[in-house]
């Protein structure tokens, strides 16, 4: 199955903040455009259920999914229960670094057209990145997010 990572530093900035804000899906549409819609259903223990609807290249996806919410250990594991993927599933982690915070978003994803597969999952790899860079400079702030390669700074989507 194809996989999308994206990788960021956030200078100078707590770990459990950055955690906060990328766990509280429900404000997501409010900080990016790549984001039209999230609503929940909480289910207690950590365990969340949110319908998703986002901005994906020409058109729209839709899907739902249950998170696993760890604020402890600020992980946050997903697993797409119906929509648009064929499959889809994934992680985000939140680790210090010294005074920065790391987040590293992985996914794992079957668009269920294999056919066509070698055409539209670089496409659909890419336009992913895409959008959760987007959806983490909006809500991290555009000017504090580095997106990372292998760990090491490498790019800036603005001044840090």
């Amino acid at each position: 199955m194809p996989q999308v990572k994206v990788r960021a530093l956030v200078p100078n900035t707590d770990a459990d903040a950055v955690f906060a804000r990328i766990s509280d899906f429900e404000r997501y549409s409010q900080y990016t455009d790549a984001v039209r819609e999230i609503a929940l259903r909480r289910l207690g223990n950590g365990v969340v259920e949110s319908e998703w609807s986002v901005n994906f290249r020409n058109g729209i996806l839709c899907w739902s999914e249950r998170d696993h919410v760890d604020p402890a250990g600020r992980v946050i594991r997903f697993e797409q229960l119906d929509g648009d993927f064929e499959e889809l599933s994934g992680e985000w982690t939140v680790t210090p670094a010294g005074q920065d915070a790391r987040v590293v978003f992985t996914a794992e994803f079957d668009l269920g057209m294999p056919s066509i597969a070698d055409l539209i999952n670089p496409i659909a790899e890419r336009a992913l990145r895409e959008n959760l860079e987007a959806i983490l400079r909006g809500l991290l702030g555009d000017n504090k997010v580095l997106f990372t390669a292998e760990g090491a700074p490498s790019a800036s989507l603005g001044s840090a």
